[in-house]
This record gives structure tokens, C-alpha cells and sequence, in this order.
């Protein structure tokens, strides 16, 4: 099917008008404060819609519609056991701390919680994980181009660059967020759009059932068997519902990053809790158009699986809408890559850079660094993308690099914020060793990555409780607004907080 020359059109006057929309806010950015926390000055509403755009990117409408083409609705456990009662637990009982805590990034506050290694330890592995997983999203574009468009897969990777790159090297995190906003309503549009016409095409929700049924029992089974190798449901039940969601929505510094630049702890709050109400639909756009494209072409094998979402585009809906839907995608993928490098430069300025290299420096001097890493980290992405190639699917990519470490991070947070007990040396070795934990069972075991990140999140807790209560307890003085029931004395609260924020 030929590209019309109305959705050319479209599709390139959006791609030439988001990034002069996010460069205009190049003009905001003073400090680097400015760059990495939009000057806190978030509000809620800008702090949803950037966090749902930021979530729902190209490994969504790639890796999840080729999850549903391979595995069926299994896949839309990621968006409602995978999400929506994280995302209360993290409005309610996680981001209160790390707003008052006033960091730049969850490394850092894992720092002032535990020690120093525990924050170092934590950046890299969080800054390396986004750093990598940048190269999943251009690999999933690259995917796209190719597949809608004819560019390219690695010519794509290089346009992906460009335009992501133009106003994030810039606008920070303030141009991030105010694009999120624009791309999160195109997503919508054009998703809606999508999956309407789909269903209309093979008639209904029925229609969808009686094609694929025959051929693959399974795909309507919501909780697949246990000797499933991707999706069993006992793994889907502990190692996503109790560990790599909530690691996810309460500990993921592209998604908590948001949050830290909220005007208030309110905003904070509150905009993470509204952003659990558009979730729960994000299966129609993202989950059911792989059924969809199964259901019309069930040849496609292998990693053209994961094409599933573009070849719907390109055959299925007339010209013009087609144009607006590749848009959609577009939004999708820029508003992950756009949040991706800008929370990994937060990192490694901050956490690495700024605590290692240079200690004390201009706030232009660290805005400056940070711009240099976000553009080291585009050509890095770009080298990386291919290796996506080594997996069974985007989605099983990007969830098996988090299972090395999510489980571990969120046991050590968890106590950490409320568990007074736990100290510093307990912090530290529940990290390293539930690390190593889910090390083991990846290279050496092979283990699906659900299972992965259960044992890995149990044996960091275990660690954590044991070595806490048999080394000495650190001093409350350390504790006061960073743990649960020990609040901030009331006498020079705004000082402490002012420090904080400083990062004194």
C-alpha cells in the first residue's frame, strides 16, 4: 500500500512542529534546576499527562501490541495488575518522602536514607538501565519507519535522534513535560481511531474471538499456565503485581522525576493519583491492536511479530487517518525518549558527575554537563538499538533488563521508608545481594524474568532485615522527614527543607 501524500504531510508537519514547540521553552531554562526539575514549578495536571505520556511510549504500541499478537490478552496484566494499585501506592506512601526530601533524583534520596554507596550503586545501575533502554525505543521507531514509511532501520534511528534531541538538549525537563502534554492527546486520538476501524473490520468484538480462537486457544485467556516461558500466571501474580509494578510506579526515576518538580507536595501527589485514571484504558490502545492485526494477518513471525502495530497503520486505515495515527505513535515514542534522556542526564550529572568529579561549580556549569550527557546518550542509544534484536520481543527486552535490579530497589525503599530499623549497612548489602540474587538466576538459571524479579525483591529484604538488626542503627537526627512517623521537627522545617533542595 502506497503512503498518500495527505498523510506524508501530517506526519511531517508534526514531526517538524514538536520540536520547535519544545524548543520555545529553551527560554525557561537558567539553572540546572531549571533543566532537570522544571524549576518546581510542575503543576498536577501537566505532572499526569506527562507521566501517562511519558509510561505509554513506543515500546507500548510496538512491544505490547507484539506481545498481544504473540501471547494474546495476557499482556494487558502490564497496564491493569501492572499499574493502576502501584500507581495509588505511589501517590499515597512513596512520592510525600521524596518531595520533601527536595532530590533530584530517587539515588539521591536512597543516599540520605542509607549511605553514600547505596546512592552511587543505585545511579548506576538506573542510569546504565535507561542509557540501554533508550536503545529499545529507537530500535521500536526504527521498526516503524521502516515498516510504514520504507526508511531505513538505521537511518531512523538517526531522524529519531534528531528530533527528540533538538529541544530536550534545550527545553530540559520543563519542554519534556509540555510536549508529553500535546503527544498524550494525538495518542489518544489516533489509538481510538485505530482500534475502532479494527473492530469494525472484522466485525465486533466477536468477530475479533472467532478468528483467532481456532488457531490460538489461548489468546483470550487472561492467566496463561504455569509452564508458560514469558507470562505464567503465578509469576504475573508476585513477580509483577507485588514487585516489578510497584518498583515501576514508585521507584522508576523517569516516572518519579516528574513528581520532583511538582509546585507542591499536593501536585505531587495529586498528579500522580489522576494519571491512574486514563491508565485503565491504555489496553485499547496499546494491547488490543495486536489482537487486531492478528486477526487480519496472522502470517507474521518472528520479529516482524513485533510489526504488528505499524502494519495495522499502513493496511488497515485510509489516508489522512493513517497519517494522524503514525503520529500518534510518534508522540508515543518521542514522549518516552524525550523523559528516558532527561532523567538519565539527571542521574550522572547529579549522582555521578556532581558527587564524584565536581563537587561545587555554577548551576551553568552543571546545566551545561547535562545537556553534553543527554546528547552522549542519543549516540549511545543509537549503537545499542540493535542488540534489541537478541530478544523475544521489545517487551520481554525492556522487562528483563529491569528484573536485574527493580526487585532489589524496591525491598531496600521500601524498609527504607518505612522500617526505621533498617541502616545503612543493611541498605547496601539487600542491594548488592538481591542483585546478585537476580544475576544468578538470569545467567545461570534462566529464569523468566518474573520469577526473577520475586526472589530478587525477597532475598534483598531478607538481607536488609538481617544484617540492619545486627549492625548498629543509625541515629534518628539522619531519619527525620525520611521516614515513615518521623517527621521534621517544626523548629527551622523550611531551613531543612531549603537544604534539601539545595542539596546540602
Amino acid at each position: 500500500m502506497d503512503i498518500g501524500g495527505i498523510d506524508l504531510v501530517i506526519v511531517i508537519v508534526y514531526l517538524v512542529a514538536i520540536p520547535l514547540f519544545g524548543f520555545y521553552f529553551k527560554k525557561y531554562v537558567k539553572t540546572d534546576k531549571d533543566y532537570f526539575l522544571a524549576g518546581r514549578m510542575l503543576p498536577w495536571w501537566v505532572i499526569s499527562m506527562s507521566i501517562i505520556g511519558t509510561n505509554i511510549g513506543a515500546y507500548d504500541y510496538i512491544g505490547a501490541a507484539g506481545g498481544a499478537y504473540r501471547f494474546g490478552i495476557a499482556q494487558a496484566h502490564y497496564e491493569w495488575i501492572g499499574a493502576i494499585p502501584a500507581m495509588v501506592l505511589a501517590a499515597l506512601l512513596f512520592v510525600p518522602y521524596y518531595w520533601k526530601a527536595g532530590v533530584y533524583t530517587v539515588p539521591e534520596f536512597l543516599g540520605k536514607r542509607y549511605n553514600v554507596a547505596v546512592r552511587v550503586i543505585e545511579a548506576l545501575l538506573w542510569g546504565s538501565f535507561l542509557a540501554c533502554v533508550l536503545g529499545v525505543f529507537f530500535w521500536a521507531s526504527g521498526l516503524m519507519l521502516n515498516e510504514y514509511l520504507g526508511i531505513p532501520v538505521e537511518l531512523s534511528l538517526i531522524v529519531t535522534a534528531l528530533i527528540v534531541g533538538i529541544y530536550t538538549i534545550t527545553g530540559g525537563l520543563a519542554a519534556v513535560a509540555m510536549t508529553d502534554v500535546v503527544q498524550l492527546l494525538v495518542m489518544f486520538i489516533g489509538g481510538i481511531a485505530l482500534t475502532v476501524l479494527g473492530l469494525w473490520t472484522v466485525g465486533g468484538w466477536s468477530g475479533l474471538v472467532d478468528k483467532i480462537v481456532p488457531t490460538h486457544p489461548q489468546h483470550f485467556t487472561l492467566f496463561l499456565p504455569l509452564d508458560n516461558p514469558t507470562y505464567p500466571w503465578l509469576g504475573m501474580i508476585f513477580g509483577l503485581g507485588l514487585v516489578l509494578s510497584p518498583a515501576w510506579w514508585c521507584c522508576h526515576q523517569a516516572i518519579i522525576q516528574r513528581t520532583l518538580g511538582a509546585r507542591s507536595e499536593w501536585d505531587a501527589k495529586a498528579g500522580m493519583m489522576f494519571a491512574a485514571f486514563p491508565k485503565m484504558f491504555i489496553p485499547v490502545l496499546v494491547v488490543l491492536p495486536g489482537l487486531l492485526a492478528l486477526a487480519i494477518n496472522p502470517h507474521l513471525a518472528g520479529s516482524d511479530m513485533d510489526k504488528a502495530f505499524p502494519w495495522l497503520i499502513k493496511n488497515l486505515l485510509p489516508t489522512g487517518l493513517a497519517g494522524l495515527v503514525f503520529a500518534a505513535f510518534m508522540a508515543a515514542l518521542i514522549s518516552s525518549v524525550d523523559s528516558t534522556l532527561n532523567s538519565a542526564a539527571t542521574l550522572w550529572t547529579r549522582d555521578i558527575y556532581q558527587r564524584f568529579f565536581v563537587k561545587k561549580a555554577s548551576d551553568k556549569h552543571y546545566l551545561k554537563v547535562g545537556r553534553i550527557l543527554t546528547f552522549v546518550f542519543i549516540l549511545w542509544a543509537i549503537a545499542f538499538a540493535p542488540l534489541t534484536k537478541k530478544f523475544p520481543g521489545i517487551y520481554v527486552a525492556m522487562q528483563t533488563l529491569l528484573s536485574i535490579f527493580q526487585g532489589p530497589t524496591f525491598a531496600i525503599t521500601l524498609l527504607g521508608i518505612y522500617w526505621k530499623r533498617a541502616n545503612q549497612w543493611g541498605g547496601l548489602f539487600g542491594l548488592l545481594g538481591g542483585v546478585g540474587i537476580s544475576t544468578f538466576l538470569f545467567l545461570v538459571m534462566e529464569w523468566s524474568f518474573l520469577y526473577i524479579a520475586w526472589w530478587s525483591f525477597v532475598g534483598a529484604l531478607v538481607i536488609t532485615v538481617v544484617v540492619s538488626l545486627l549492625t548498629k542503627p543509625d541515629p534518628i537526627e539522619k531519619l527525620e522527614g525520611l521516614v515513615y512517623g518521623l517527621v521534621i521537627k517544626d523548629k527551622g522545617i523550611q531551613d531543612v527543607l531549603k537544604k534539601r533542595a539545595e542539596g546540602k
